[in-house]
């Protein structure tokens, strides 16, 4: 048995069984939609679902977890004589991150003998939800807390996310990218690339024409910038377009050799931002 616990968010993209399998307890953030009094959390509304409301013209929003949440979910642990180690949700894209590093401090002063960690990520989806995974590995190997938060950090600018939308009109709410971009590019077919820099931010970084050529754009991405293009931890994430997700992992696999480990699904909490059709890929590389 490990004498700490690692915990993250649901912004990570990473379903509860794997979760459950990798030994990460998870803290879930809040969705509403507009027009609705009820409110949902991840685990409460499928990917299915959620993705149709907002075809139908829902808008969904997002609340991050506040930090009595945290606070609750930490002491329960720290009663139980563990230590916490918290990977959370870029600070660069939600307060969530600061709500768990004030609980952490908080409670270290009431458990002065007990160890709290508090790392960002400066990772959202499932590049958040790899440097979790690459950190469970260093855990399982016999990493102290010290040493499992420090590979966090030492690694996670390392993590590149690298994605496209098939709508930009979620972009457009969000104010990632203006109404007049928003509507040229829909009318010609325009495809962002972006990526997750090094304060954890989204940036539009190129423009794809049409979704075979954003999708390969990914891919070129991957061989660009890999560290170990061949054999790589590499993990995909999709808003409901499974098919995209299959067709790039052939790609990699076929230009590259390299297996992808994991697709998974985007969650609500991003998928709010993002919308359906939003298509990720993430792995280690030299620069972000």
């Amino acid at each position: 048995m490990y004498d700490y616990v690692i915990f993250t968010d649901t912004a990570c993209d990473i379903s509860p069984s794997i979760l459950a399998k990798w030994g990460v307890k998870c803290e879930n953030m809040i969705i509403t939609f507009d027009g609705e009094e009820g409110q949902y959390t991840s685990d409460e509304i499928t990917v299915k679902d959620f993705y149709n409301k907002m075809r139908k013209g829902s808008i969904a929003r997002t609340s991050a977890v506040n930090t009595e949440t945290f606070k609750l979910a930490f002491e329960k642990e720290l009663q139980l004589g563990k230590d916490i180690l918290y990977m959370g949700f870029s600070s660069g894209l939600s307060t969530t991150y600061n709500s768990a590093r004030l609980a952490a401090n908080e409670l270290s002063a009431l458990y002065p003998e007990r160890k709290l960690f508090a790392v960002d990520t400066l990772c959202a989806s499932a590049g958040q939800g790899l440097l979790l995974y690459l950190t469970v590995q260093k855990r399982n190997c016999g990493a102290t807390i010290e040493e499992a938060a420090k590979f966090a950090l030492d690694n996670r600018l390392s993590l590149c996310h690298w994605f496209t939308v098939d709508d930009l009109v979620y972009l457009k709410r969000g104010g990632r990218i203006s109404s007049a971009v928003a509507f040229v590019g829909g009318v010609l077919g325009i495809k962002p690339v972006l990526h997750t820099d090094n304060a954890g931010e989204l940036k539009n970084v190129t423009k794809a024409r049409g979704r075979k050529a954003a999708v390969k754009a990914l891919a070129d991405k991957y061989g660009e910038l890999a560290i170990d293009p061949a054999s790589g931890t590499v993990f995909i994430s999709n808003g409901d377009c499974i098919d995209d997700a299959k067709k790039l992992a052939e790609m990699l696999k076929k230009t590259y050799g390299v297996k992808v480990q994991l697709i998974t699904d985007i969650g609500p909490v991003i998928g709010a931002h993002s919308g359906p059709g939003t298509l990720a890929l993430f792995f280690l590389g030299r620069e972000r």
